[in-house]
């Protein structure tokens, strides 16, 4: 997530994010016991079924939830449209999370894993890759009855790849629809008027570097959170919003006329608005270590913020040289901060 974190949960509110150079792998392959192993989990060979439009993983691990509700929105789309559902085994298997700990970065794993099986699902079965707009409607289907809320950002991110100007089809209208529709076909044919997504292109003078904090975050905590300040006290979220919005749309105007000190003073409109609303929500949206992060990046003239909810994981900076990026990294050593070697990733989900 690059600028407009919290803000894109609301109608027509604008989002940048970007896909990055880390992968889930699906594999999958003929079998007539039908199982599915998740490295990440140490699950494996677990059976599956699909009966009465439901998968069922038999596990009483809940982290196969993701994985059950995308196989599941996947076999629905095939059943409805008279697709023969074959006896097959599924590998998962991630490199999303740090290699030697396990901890998370926060890179959007449940979004990237509920793309990927749809995708490969759809692929193996259709015997053609599907379009990034279909993967990407069943995987936020999927997504939203598997978690309950959510911008979809990083599904978006992970089903068309590149760097997305974004807003969120709404997660309560998602859901209520899917709930309401008489079958899937039905929902993916509906005009989901919230729903916007385009590929838009960084400067070349600017210079991406991210950190990881090592502390990880749980985003649905934090976005209840945020919420619950709308119930509470709407003026102040009602201003979080719009400082939210001026700081987004001077960050894509930057992109777009190629001014870099306009898409700089967007990128920290951002970190100030977001820092705000987490004060007001009673919430540590930006953490010690997430402000040394972001210090340090407008120390040395560039700008920088947390990258989606907060609360650790991530931050990502934006400098205005290739010297002031490395300054940038070696600074982020001395303080415990871990770079990471990520770059924008062109392309969604596709079969290798």
């Amino acid at each position: 997530m690059i600028a407009g974190e919290f803000a894109v949960l609301e109608p027509f509110h604008k989002l940048a994010a970007m896909a990055v150079n880390r992968f889930v792998y699906i594999d999958i392959n003929p079998s007539e016991n039908k199982n599915i192993s998740l490295e990440k989990f140490q699950l494996r060979d677990l059976k599956w079924f699909f009966k009465k439009d439901r998968v069922t993983i038999i596990s009483e691990d809940n982290r196969v939830n993701f994985v059950q509700e995308a196989m599941t929105i996947a076999c629905v789309y095939l059943n409805e449209n008279q697709i023969p559902i074959e006896d097959i085994s599924i590998r998962v298997k991630s490199e999303l999370d740090d290699k030697t700990t396990g901890k998370k970065f926060g890179l959007g794993s449940s979004a990237a894993v509920s793309v990927g099986i749809i995708t490969a699902m759809l692929q193996w079965h259709l015997k053609k890759t599907p379009s990034s707009e279909l993967v990407f409607k069943l995987a936020s289907i999927a997504h939203v009855a598997a978690q309950g809320n959510g911008s979809g950002a990083d599904v978006a991110a992970s089903s068309y790849g590149g760097v997305l100007q974004y807003s969120s089809f709404q997660a309560d209208w998602l859901r209520e629809e899917y709930q309401r529709s008489s079958t899937l076909m039905a929902l993916l044919h509906k005009d989901w008027k919230f729903f916007s997504a385009k590929k838009i292109e960084l400067p070349n003078n600017l210079y991406l570097c991210i950190g990881w904090t090592g502390s990880p975050a749980s985003t649905g905590n934090l976005v209840e959170k945020i919420l619950d300040l709308k119930d509470h006290n709407i003026e102040k979220y009602q201003k979080f919003l719009s400082d939210s919005e001026e700081a987004v749309s001077n960050f894509l105007t930057g992109i777009h006329q190629g001014d870099l000190q306009l898409l700089l003073k967007g990128i920290r409109q951002n970190r100030a608005a977001l820092v705000t609303v987490g004060k007001e929500a009673k919430t540590e949206l930006e953490t010690p270590m997430i402000k040394k992060l972001c210090d340090r990046a407008e120390e040395l003239g560039g700008a920088a913020k947390q990258s989606g909810a907060g609360g650790g994981d991530c931050g990502i900076a934006f400098m205005p040289t290739e010297e002031s990026a490395e300054n940038l990294i070696r600074a982020w050593r001395t303080e415990g901060i871990i770079p990471l070697e990520l770059k924008p990733y062109q392309y969604g989900a596709k079969a290798l």
